[in-house]
């Protein structure tokens, strides 16, 4: 993870809500997390994460911030991580400034690729979306008679390619990725991904939650040569986690995300246009706290521990 290639992006216009932390330089920040350098002569092996309570919807960060989002994001991916020991990940320690503490971790630096690594075991979003025309998903062909919610079983890789903050993620075919990466990477980011997602997914289907895609990030230990995962790990901004209770295949399933800020955003109430380039409103305090309370019902589901700040 560097500064050129932290899978963070920089962030106009929102950097200046990172807060100073003693012994650390903040250099970069992206639509939620903030990084920071060692000072002076600390360890240049490492970086510390900060991820913050914004929240971001339609490529914009909005002026609104969710309270603890930060906090339930970070301690979501550690317990992940330690679900999923047996891929190498970026972790160092959790032993940050007080300041911080509960929402940021220090971790190994990678050099970032430039893939958004993405395994989906469901059809929907904008693969059901491509599906509708093509009968394909990232240009992978499926079966016939698919559905809003179908399983895809085996769970299928479908990365796409960096974009900058304010920009669409773009849909790339594998051979597009090995293009990119070379086939040997390519490979191993496409079976890490599928790895991370059936254990995951077996995981959370026992606690009563569908793990329908996720996204995941990875990059290269230049100190022992591992490709290791990175960033984030299956949290509600990464990933879509359905209620099992309420799984019922050929329309859309209620998600434990932020579908209360885009449902908002897109309705008359907001009276804004996603279209018209304009920032998007202030959030009404009610879908904040309908928000922040969905995103505390995966931590617990998936946990089994009651989320504490």
């Amino acid at each position: 993870m560097s500064e050129q290639n932290s899978g963070l992006g920089q962030g106009a216009g929102f950097a200046a809500s990172a807060p100073e932390l003693p012994g650390w330089t903040h250099v970069y920040s992206g639509k939620v997390r903030d990084l920071y350098e060692p000072e002076g002569d600390g360890p240049a092996d490492r970086v510390l994460v900060v991820a913050s309570d914004r929240i971001s919807a339609y490529d914009f960060v909005l002026s609104t911030t969710i309270p603890d989002k930060g906090a339930i994001l970070t301690q979501l991916s550690l317990w992940w991580f330690e679900q999923l020991s047996d891929v190498p990940n970026h972790v160092i320690s959790t032993d940050v400034p007080e300041a911080v503490s509960g929402r940021a971790m220090i971790v190994k630096r990678l050099n970032m690729y430039p893939i958004e690594c993405i395994a989906r075991g469901y059809l929907t979003g904008s693969g059901l979306a491509e599906y509708k025309e093509s009968g394909t998903v990232c240009s992978q062909p499926l079966s016939e008679g698919l559905v809003d919610g179908s399983r895809l079983d085996p769970a299928i890789f479908t990365p796409s390619a960096k974009a900058e903050v304010g920009e669409h993620d773009e849909n790339i075919t594998y051979a597009e990725t090995v293009a990119r990466v070379g086939e040997d990477v390519a490979a191993t980011l496409r079976d890490l991904t599928l790895q991370v997602y059936t254990k995951a997914e077996e995981i959370a289907r026992e606690r009563g939650v569908i793990l329908a895609d996720t996204k995941v990030e990875f990059g290269l230990d230049p100190i022992s040569g591992v490709i290791t995962l990175g960033d984030e790990v299956l949290t509600p901004d990464s990933s879509r986690f359905w209620d099992a209770a309420a799984y019922e295949p050929g329309h859309s399933q209620p998600s434990f995300d932020k579908q209360f800020v885009r449902d908002w955003l897109t309705s008359a109430e907001s009276g804004w246009d996603r279209n018209s380039g304009d920032e998007p409103p202030a959030l009404p305090t009610e879908i904040v706290e309908k928000t922040r309370a969905r995103y505390v019902e995966a931590y617990e589901l998936l946990t089994g521990r009651t989320f504490t700040a």
